[in-house]
């Protein structure tokens, strides 16, 4: 109980000194992962390689892929081509239907794309759908954020859903039909979360960041780029990621055995960073004429660079909390504590939410819960495979409870959406419990049928 306190008190540290101090999150999410070591006890040389691992572990998944976002979002911005996307959209979705849209489209990427490279992948296209709708952006992120982790967490090619499948000896088959299924009925809750509570809070499309520090105005209406040809650096990436997720999830190999040329090649182009640095060569094609000036240090790459600074030192720090609490036993605390308890199927869903919002990571809740669950499926009469799908997917729908400060994720979707503190706590943190406890009454629903 006294770590538990001691996140608490960490979270209430970083809520005040951000939203009363006014200080920089950076600083103190660093501040709060130093004291919470400090005070639990964590050996001080351990404490220092967890902060550092932390922080450049999240930047190494995801830090280039945060800069060529920012680039890609930003030529997009400048050329006109997110308004020709968003005009095309709303054409077919029609001008109130931004959050449905983007819930659509998260709950589709998320399969072969991890959250925090969807959303900044997917972010400049919610920005121009929401400028030219002229609705709060609010909505259209958190339905996209919610729609991405909808099939993250549940639903397999996703890694977490995988290997919890693997731990548990679980159908992966009977794991994505029941995945879908739920998953389906979570995006649904969280669309109306987007449309109902998210939209009510203003978040102006117009005061973006990457925009602001660019000088040069929008291209006019009759020199922006086509809808097809802007789409093609946010689509193309997503098509390299894709198709290596499924090489590599079809593709059987004898352990050690050279996959042969095309399939490097085709892994090589679908690794994120690269799949995104693509996605800039094609942004470049974006302006009627490309010169040098955009793309120099004083330019529109260089503005984007200097934008995307503060996104990454935020994203890194939380990762580093993360880091710290995982470091600190909290997790494996939690869900010894918790395993003794007579739950039946709603067990696996409050370790795994206990683990995910004590730590941050959805995947290593997954994976946790999954190892703590493995010995006591016989006990608990849960041996078949539709028991154990079950298990799998009320993992992964606590694994999203709740996203907040210690939640890499959170820092992206907020510092993207030009979210304060407060109101990614109301929006994204909210969001996430209600779209959580959705698909566990979902998981408990099918399992009063089935089991």
């Amino acid at each position: 109980m006294f770590a538990i306190l001691c996140l608490v008190l960490s979270i209430v540290f970083i809520v005040v000194a951000t939203a009363k101090w006014k200080m920089h999150p950076f600083l103190a999410l660093l501040l709060a992962s130093f004291l919470f070591g400090i005070i639990t006890g964590l050996p001080l040389d351990q404490l220092v390689s967890a902060v550092n691992e932390g922080f450049g572990g999240t930047l190494k998944s995801i830090g280039i892929v945060i800069i060529c976002g920012t680039i890609i979002g930003t030529f997009l911005e400048k050329t006109g081509g997110a308004q020709s996307l968003a005009d095309g959209a709303l054409k077919i979705t029609g001008k109130k239907n931004v959050p449905l849209a983007m819930g659509i489209v998260g709950y589709i990427v998320s399969m072969p794309v991890f959250c925090d490279s969807g959303f900044v992948i997917l972010s400049p296209l919610n920005k121009a759908l929401s400028k030219t709708a002229k609705i709060s952006l609010a909505g259209g992120a958190i339905a996209l954020s919610l729609g991405l982790y909808a099939t993250h967490t549940m639903v397999p090619p996703t890694p977490g859903p995988v290997a919890a499948a693997g731990i548990l000896g679980a159908d992966l088959g009977y794991v994505i039909g029941i995945g879908a299924l739920v998953s389906v009925v979570a995006l649904l809750a969280s669309w109306l979360f987007a449309v109902l509570v998210a939209s009510k809070t203003y978040i102006s499309p117009e005061d973006d960041m990457l925009v602001d520090t660019v000088p040069e105005k929008t291209a006019p209406a009759g020199k922006r780029p086509g809808m097809l040809k802007s789409l093609l650096p946010i689509i193309f990436p997503l098509i390299l990621i894709v198709i290596s997720s499924v090489c590599k999830l079809t593709v059987e190999l004898e352990k050690g055995a050279d996959p042969g040329m095309i399939l490097k090649v085709i892994y090589f182009l679908g690794q994120p960073a690269v799949a995104l640095l693509l996605g800039v060569g094609m942004a470049m094609l974006l302006p009627e004429k490309l010169n040098s000036e955009m793309i120099s240090g004083n330019g529109w790459i260089g503005h984007a660079i200097l934008a995307s600074a503060s996104i990454l030192v935020i994203t890194g720090a939380g990762g580093a909390f993360g880091q710290v609490l995982r470091a600190s036993g909290i997790a494996e605390q939690l869900g010894n504590s918790m395993k003794d308890m007579n739950l039946g199927i709603w067990l696996p869903f409050i370790i795994a939410a206990a683990i995910k919002t004590a730590q941050g990571s959805s995947t290593v809740a997954i994976i946790t819960t999954a190892g703590l669950m493995a010995p006591m499926l016989e006990p608990m009469g849960l041996t078949g495979n539709m028991s154990k799908a079950l298990v799998v997917v009320a993992i992964g729908a606590g694994s999203m409870v709740v996203s907040h400060a210690n939640d890499s994720y959170f820092w992206v979707v907020t510092q993207f959406s030009n979210m304060s503190l407060k109101q990614g706590f109301k929006l994204q943190s909210l969001g996430t419990l209600i779209e959580g406890t959705v698909a566990a009454f979902t998981v408990w629903i099918i399992s009063l049928f089935t089991v």
